[in-house]
Order: structure tokens, then sequence, then C-alpha cells
């Protein structure tokens, strides 16, 4: 150590409780920020494994028609010709050469996960109870690598829909509706009239009460069979990326090659979007905010220690200690309890969320509250309380340096 360093600790450690006052006021600073955004983060990844549990990252589907409806044959000079109430006419449902799309869309690098599906609005009836929902048919081993749909389940098992045509799966609001439990018949009708008895396999539950009160689903063969389509018939292609924050870069760039609709979630989800980042902004600003007031405190301990060291900074500079040597000494104390208050404030945040992280809460598949252990809190939690204590010692040592001995002296 130098002459000023030595001067710093002495200083330090001739008050200890003063000393560990201010390394409690930014170690409860850094641990609310590290423990805050963890949370946020934890609660923003739930919410996203919920809202993907149901929707793909990239949604493939034959949109409203292209097709041109044929133009009337040219009128006379005096004849005037109105067209009024026109209709949209679709010459074609669902996607063409589905397994061409699927193997085009599987060259790109950025997809981890595709899978193709059959949606149709249909009634669930169970004796006299009568209810409207969506019925998908899917592609069971493609379909559990895009929404995971197998950690969803409460009862039964998904791949089990592979084994019977009449099998069924259904989300947990839907069974409770229609009063259907495992092994019970449900019959389905279709837009067409088409009524069949299907068998409940399972039962899963996502957490998103929309999906789960109205969401089925059954093997894709099975749905072709309901809906009298062709083995090649296909409504809807799902595409998963490794980065589904990147997911719209990646459906303009396929949008240049498929004829159809091709749509990422951010074009008909952005609320997801900016509700994950309001909850981030709000962490974030409450964070500091507290690591703020921490550094008023370290200020106000600082500012205490150059008015009670008055005497002692008036005898360095007539020693021949310069403004620079004071501001070193004072700022010195500073980072000391930055440094020690960052420390312990990692630890004792860590310790904070394995705490909340054993708290049990059951949702979709989770069992505790949700929190994220990321290095980047740790880093900016750090990196901030530094700063506040830098600033908040550096004021009162500005001050210090400033003195005259004389008048000091002179008392």
């Amino acid at each position: 150590m130098n002459t000023n360093n030595k001067i710093a600790w002495t200083h330090l450690t001739s008050k200890v409780q003063q000393l560990i006052v201010a390394v409690l006021s930014i170690t409860f600073g850094i641990s609310m920020y590290i423990f805050m955004n963890g949370f946020m983060g934890g609660v923003n990844v739930t919410f996203d494994d919920i809202a993907f549990s149901s929707m793909s990252h990239i949604r493939i589907y034959n949109d409203s028609p292209n097709d041109e409806p044929s133009l009337l044959p040219q009128p006379s000079n005096n004849t005037v010709q109105f067209i009024h109430n026109t209709r949209h006419v679709k010459y074609t449902e669902g996607i063409k050469n589905a397994s061409d799309i699927l193997q085009s869309v599987k060259e790109f690098p950025q997809v981890t996960a595709v899978t193709e599906q059959i949606n149709q609005n249909v009634f669930f009836r169970n004796g006299i109870t009568k209810v409207s929902g969506n019925l998908s048919g899917i592609d069971v081993e493609n379909e559990d690598k895009v929404f995971q749909i197998s950690k969803y389940m409460i009862k039964g098992n998904i791949n089990d829909l592979d084994k019977r045509n009449d099998g069924i799966v259904l989300g947990s609001g839907l069974a409770q509706s229609i009063c259907v439990n495992m092994g019970d018949n449900v019959m389905l009708t279709t837009g067409d009239g088409i009524n069949q008895a299907f068998k409940v396999l399972g039962i899963f539950e996502t957490g998103s009460s929309s999906v789960d009160k109205s969401k089925a689903m059954i093997s894709i063969r099975s749905a072709r069979q309901l809906f009298s389509k062709n083995a090649a018939y296909t409504s809807d292609i799902q595409v998963n990326v490794k980065d589904f924050n990147k997911a719209d870069l990646v459906s303009n760039k396929m949008s240049k090659i498929i004829p159809y609709k091709v749509e990422s979630w951010k074009d008909g989800n952005s609320q997801l979007e900016s509700s994950s980042m309001l909850r981030n902004i709000l962490a974030k600003v409450i964070s500091i905010a507290i690591l703020t007031v921490a550094g008023f405190g370290i200020y106000n301990i600082m500012n205490m220690t150059v008015n009670e060291k008055m005497r002692e900074i008036a005898i360095f500079k007539a020693m021949g200690f310069n403004g620079k040597d004071i501001v070193h000494i004072f700022l010195m104390q500073s980072l000391c309890i930055g440094v020690i208050g960052g420390i312990v404030g990692m630890g004792f945040g860590s310790l904070v969320i394995y705490i909340v992280k054993q708290i049990p809460y059951k949702i979709a598949s989770f069992t505790s509250l949700p929190v994220a252990f990321r290095l980047i809190d740790y880093v900016m939690a750090f990196f901030f309380g530094l700063i506040v204590t830098i600033i908040a010692g550096y004021l009162p040592a500005k001050k210090a340096s400033r003195i005259d001995p004389v008048e000091i002296l002179r008392g």
C-alpha cells in the first residue's frame, strides 16, 4: 500500500459500525437489483413458454384467396354496370404440396422444428352438453418438437394418439366443460354435420385458459378422415426457429420462396413483446432507484467522515498533500465499500433467488415461482453499484480537497 491507501484503510477500519452500515446499504441495493431482474426474467420465460405452448414462432397457412374473380365482359358504350356486395370465393383450401414446402422450410439454418396441422372449429358433445372449440389434427412426433406438449400433459400420454384412430386429447378446461375424464367418449360434430365418437386418451394444461378451454387434438391421420380430406391435406405449417425474437427476419426470407401467407408471431401478438419489455423496464427502474437510495446513504456517511476529519485533512495539506491526494484517500474508501458491498450483495442476492425459487407455485408445468439465474444481472448489479458508490464518494472527496488548511487550523 502507498501512503494514501494506508490512510484510507485506517479511516475505514477506525469506525467499524459506519463501515458495516455503508456496506449493508450497497449490499441491499445490489441484492435487490439481482433479485428483481432475476424474478422478472423468470416471469418472462414462463410467459414465453406458456404462449409458445400453443403458438409457433412462424405460421404458414392459406390466407384469403389470391385468385382474382373473373372479369365481366366489356359492356357496350351505352351500358353501365354496377357491382355491389362482392364476395370472395376460395377456390382452394389448405396448402398444396405441403411436403415440398416442409422440405423447403427445413433447409433454413435457423429452423429448429417444423410440423403440419389441420385446424378446424367443431362442436364437442357429451350427452346434452355441447361446447364449440378448436380441433387440431397433429403429427404427434413433430408437434412435440415444436410445442413440447408432452410436458403439459397432466393425464395420459400424447404419443397414444398414434396408436388409436379414435383417440383424442383435451385441454383441461374443455374436459371440465363437457364433464369427461380419461377413457370417456366424446362426440365431435364438424361444420359439415359429420358426427364421430372419440375416446379421451389424455388431458393437457398449458396455463393459458383460452387454450385449455377450447383446444383438443387428434392425430393428423384421423383428422383427414374426419374432414374427408386427401392424405396430403394440411391447413397450417408451424415452424420454430433458434431465436424467437428474430422470427420476423426468418419469415420475411421464407415469404420470398413460399406461395402462402408466412406470418411471424410478432405480427399478431405484438402485445406479448410489449408486456415483456415493460416488465424488464419496470424491474430495472426499481432496482436502479434502490441503488440510488443506497448511494445517498453512502454519500451521507462519507460526508460525515469528511466533517469529522477536517483537522486531519488540514494537517495533511499542511504536510504537503495536494487536492488529488485527498480525493484519492476518500475515493478509495468509497471504492472499498462498493467492492465489499458488491461481493456480499451478489452472494446475498443469489441466496434470495434460491429461497424464492423453493416457494411452491403451480402454473402449467411449473411447480415453483419462476426465477432466472443470469450472469448479466450480476455483472450489471456490480457495475451499477460501483458507479453509485464512486459518485457518492467523489462529491465529499472533492469538497475535502478544497479545504483551506489555514482557516481550519486557526479554528
